[in-house]
């Protein structure tokens, strides 16, 4: 067995020459960020560099591979879920550095749609982060899973070390997939005492669709077992945590054009851009009123010229020279550091059980979602039926971030409709320090809270401020709601 990752410095040195300039998660389309194409990738069957027979319903694991996570006696597994004999989800588990017996079960989901969840992993809150050179990776003393199992999931089929046909175009068929995938993980014998942990599912980005489609699911599922509907295990579902999301466009989209006039750095763009682009939201027939249409009538045509035609005026055109996760730095930054070389490390893959060459995000799982125009459908009423269950939910973002930037998330955050509405409108934001230093603004009211990070971008746990350390905030952030609690300061 190879000992730390360091090592792979080594392996990987022939590669540097071949070194990736930073990919982006959400992909650029004809020069549009988050644009449709005009002839959309049709779905395949992914390549698999490292065939190995598939075992439908069931897990194929390598244990304790010694790579990442090097903290002692901390366990970690790394592997596939076969859903079928051709659609396989690539999964990283780690168990919690203390107590993993009864520490609570986190999926960690990142967006895209179509990007791999080693995103997280690697550059945001995982056990160990990537070097600057991309090369190598150091431990992580900020990591999630100090305080919990993490569980970090490539999806759908096709995204990142995950393969096999790629149908999925709807967040509520990622869903359904997902479902099955912990079906098949609580019922292996190395995972089945976790499924009675409480269980956290936590996303960023995309994962403003992701998060409240797949909880409300989960709930669904649940009470169709209860009632005896459904055949399967319960998902103990307790919380719920949304970093930069998508949820809802038609609140979203004007924070744009607000957040580039005027955010807490620097304006994006010029006044006359500014206004063009807010004519085109406004104007009869312009993105207002075709999100409007995409909501009324659910039509998947409608929906994706949605898309197409408010990426195309508003969103792109607005960010101007400057990187649209991290306002702070000129497009393309080089922050976080690219994983390709690392993750494309063919020793790396073997040690590790990969199958299929790793890419950040699946332009042919983009595509299908684009086709089906799930980009502008509304998921808010499904983030008010999760937290009106109960379930304790924080929704989150960095202040220096554009593409899902703060003014649009809160507009969402003020819309909703839960049984905790009135209480949140009489609240004035407080500060929020994290280890005496001002780290943020909140709002907790009842089992939801809200909090703004300074000085972070689109991978919230990736950026530091004021002295505090890389992933600092948001382990306090995490740790906190991880125990049933609002937020608080320290």
């Amino acid at each position: 067995m190879l000992r730390r990752v360091a090592t792979f410095a080594l392996l990987s040195a022939t590669l540097f020459s071949g070194l990736l300039a930073n990919a982006r998660q959400i992909p650029v389309v004809d020069g549009v960020i988050g644009g449709v194409r005009s002839s959309p990738k049709e779905f395949r069957v992914d390549e698999v560099t490292t065939p190995a027979a598939t075992t439908p319903g069931k897990l194929r694991v390598v244990e304790n591979s010694g790579i990442c996570e090097t903290t002692p006696g901390v366990f970690q597994a790394s592997g596939y879920g076969d859903l079928t004999s051709n659609e396989s989800l690539w999964f990283w588990f780690f168990a919690a550095r203390k107590n993993p017996e009864t520490a609570p079960l986190v999926i960690w989901l990142n967006g895209g749609p179509g990007s791999s969840s080693m995103i997280g992993l690697f550059q945001e809150h995982g056990p160990c982060r990537i070097t600057n050179d991309s090369l190598s990776v150091t431990l992580n003393p900020n990591s999630w899973n100090e305080v919990a199992n993490m569980l970090y999931i490539d999806q759908p089929v096709g995204v990142g070390f995950s393969h096999g046909t790629t149908t999925v175009g709807t967040s509520q068929e990622a869903a359904e997939d997902v479902w099955t995938f912990l079906q098949i993980f609580f019922a292996d014998s190395r995972f089945s005492s976790l499924q009675q942990n409480d269980f956290g599912l936590w996303t960023e980005s995309y994962g403003g669709h992701y998060g409240p489609t797949f909880a409300a699911y989960f709930l669904q599922q649940n009470e169709g077992i209860a009632n005896g509907t459904v055949s399967g295990l319960p998902i103990n579902l307790k919380f719920l945590g949304v970093g930069d999301g998508l949820t809802d466009p038609l609140s979203q989209y004007p924070g744009y054009i607000s957040y580039a006039a005027s955010n807490p750095y620097h304006p994006l763009v010029s006044t006359s851009t500014i206004n063009t682009a807010n004519n085109s939201f406004t104007r009869s027939g312009g993105c207002r009123d075709q999100i409007q249409s995409c909501y009324n009538t659910g039509s998947t045509s409608t929906c994706s010229k949605a898309q197409s035609f408010c990426n195309d005026d508003i969103l792109s055109p607005l960010v101007g020279p400057y990187d649209v996760y991290f306002i702070l730095a000129r497009d393309p930054d080089p922050y976080p550091p690219d994983l390709s070389t690392y993750l494309g490390n063919k020793t790396l893959m073997s040690v590790i059980g990969a199958e299929s060459a790793w890419s950040e995000t699946s332009d042919t799982v983009y595509d299908n979602f684009a086709k089906t125009g799930d980009w502008m459908t509304n998921s808010r009423p499904l983030l008010e039926t999760v937290i009106d269950a109960g379930v304790r939910t924080i929704v989150f973002d960095g202040d220096a971030d554009y593409i899902l930037n703060f003014n649009g998330v809160e507009a969402m955050v003020n819309n909703l409709q839960t049984q905790f509405t009135t209480e949140f409108h009489a609240l004035s934001f407080s500060n929020w320090t994290v280890a005496g230093q001002p780290a943020g603004l909140m709002k907790n009211a009842g089992t939801f809270s809200y909090v703004r990070i300074f000085g972070a971008g689109h991978e919230v746990a990736a950026y530091t401020h004021g002295t505090l350390s890389y992933g600092e905030a948001a382990l306090q952030m995490f740790s906190q709601i991880m125990s049933n609690s609002s937020l608080f300061s320290t």
